[in-house]
């Protein structure tokens, strides 16, 4: 068996995986040979929390490491609002994560598409459709673009949402975010919506997990799982997809359910993800020829 290819160069990983403050984000992305650091939380704080001299000071330490930061994770849409959060508040985090994400070289803002209040799904499709054309009108203004990742909100049901909600807004500054992981959660086969949505896909999370017979999910190490990593890697390498891979692995921390561990922990298991995700890269994405 020989690898015809390695990993690819333009491989990140989520900062707040691997530690909480930025330093020792930084540092761990460094030591371990990745090129760019996703921001999502430093310090529990998303970027339209922080105030203008910590965005000063991640740029200089960025910077001096040699990372780049091809996306800026944000809230909106996400699992901590619903189709009822106040927009005016959510356009107002759109401006301040847009100018903050600017300011460090990077033009491209991950959102999701709002998760339900209790009514009815066509209300419930209009309100989060309507909020999705919105921003990406306001992301136009502004000079970025949204990527829509396929975790929480009324788009992230189905290939059917995410194609609809596309058509829907018909911008340019609206993309796709494909984690790959997500569809064990939502009961969907990732793969399969890679297949048709990938002329869409500008960024994709690396993660892999497993439904167990009590119905609970949990994350496990890259190709472990039931995500079917192997298939959506190797079809975004078949079908020339450029663009950056970042590594989440979800096995300490889970923002979204109030989880996380001790710094000595988070550091472990992220290194752990990351030597794993290396070795096994080659059979993930297809690229190991059987001799004799």
């Amino acid at each position: 068996m020989s690898a015809a290819s390695t990993v690819p160069q333009k491989l990140c990983g989520i900062g707040d995986e691997a530690a909480g403050g930025l330093d020792d984000q930084v540092r761990i992305h460094r030591e371990l040979g990745l090129t760019g650091l996703e921001l999502r939380t430093v310090d529990g704080r998303w970027i339209h929390q922080w105030d203008g001299a910590a965005v000063d000071r991640a740029g200089v330490a960025l910077r001096a490491a040699g990372l780049t930061v091809p996306v800026v994770d944000t809230p909106l849409g996400g699992w901590s609002t619903t189709v009822a959060t106040p927009f005016a508040d959510e356009l107002k985090v759109l401006e301040v994560s847009a100018a903050r994400a600017l300011r460090l070289g990077c033009s491209r803002l991950r959102v999701m598409s709002y998760p339900n209040d209790g009514r009815g799904d066509p209300e419930w499709r209009r309100a989060a459709l309507d909020r999705m054309r919105a921003l990406a009108r306001e992301a136009g203004l502004l000079g970025v673009t949204l990527l829509h990742e396929n975790c929480h909100g009324w788009a992230s049901r189905s290939t059917e949402r995410v194609l609809r909600m596309l058509d829907h807004v018909a911008s340019d500054h609206l993309r796709l975010l494909f984690d790959a992981g997500n569809g064990v959660w939502y009961g969907y086969e990732g793969a399969d919506l890679v297949r048709q949505v990938l002329p869409h896909v500008d960024h994709v999370h690396i993660k892999d997990a497993v439904r167990g017979s009590d119905g609970e999910v949990a994350a496990t190490e890259p190709g472990a799982g039931a995500a079917g990593l192997g298939d959506s890697i190797a079809y975004l390498t078949a079908h020339g997809y450029d663009g950056w891979y970042s590594v989440e692995p979800h096995l300490v921390h889970m923002p979204h359910l109030a989880v996380t561990g001790d710094s000595a922990a988070l550091e472990s298991s992220y290194r752990a993800y990351v030597s794993g995700l290396r070795a096994a890269w080659p059979r993930l994405a297809g690229q190991l020829e059987v001799r004799g």
